[in-house]
């Protein structure tokens, strides 16, 4: 949905839940009104994850991304930032459909946590087994 030359994406991965706004012009990403440092801390594996979809665009300095996600952990957060990015990218620029879907930035990630049933410890984690 593009509002007022705003591009608005949704994202999704595991339990978490991203919903970014990408606006022309400006250049940074905010995370729930942090910045990705401050959010994220010192793993540059996630700093990473999140511009993926930028940087193989090559738009990482062309769009000012603000971001609000929920659920989950900082994994899966990540992993949802960059998925509605892509998102959003797709709207701003229809010819980035092809690199996007490539990459599998388009695709959401149905993996989930396997529920835990009952009789085991964990959802296939069997208690310990005793002949006597």
């Amino acid at each position: 949905m593009a509002v007022n030359n705003q591009y608005r994406g949704t994202g999704r991965r595991k339990t978490s839940v991203a919903r970014v706004i990408l606006v022309p012009g400006n250049n940074g990403i905010s995370i729930n009104g942090k910045t990705m440092g401050d959010y994220f801390g010192g793993r540059e594996i996630l700093h990473r994850i999140v511009e993926q979809p930028l940087v193989l665009t090559e738009t990482l300095n062309k769009y000012q991304v603000s971001v609000n996600v929920k659920g989950g952990g900082n994994s899966g957060q990540a992993g949802a930032i960059r998925h509605g990015i892509a998102r959003a990218l797709l709207l701003a620029d229809d010819s980035l459909k092809n690199a996007l879907r490539e990459a599998g930035f388009l695709t959401r990630d149905s993996r989930m946590v396997e529920r835990k049933k009952y009789g085991k410890k964990k959802s296939r984690r069997s208690p310990q087994f005793s002949k006597r």
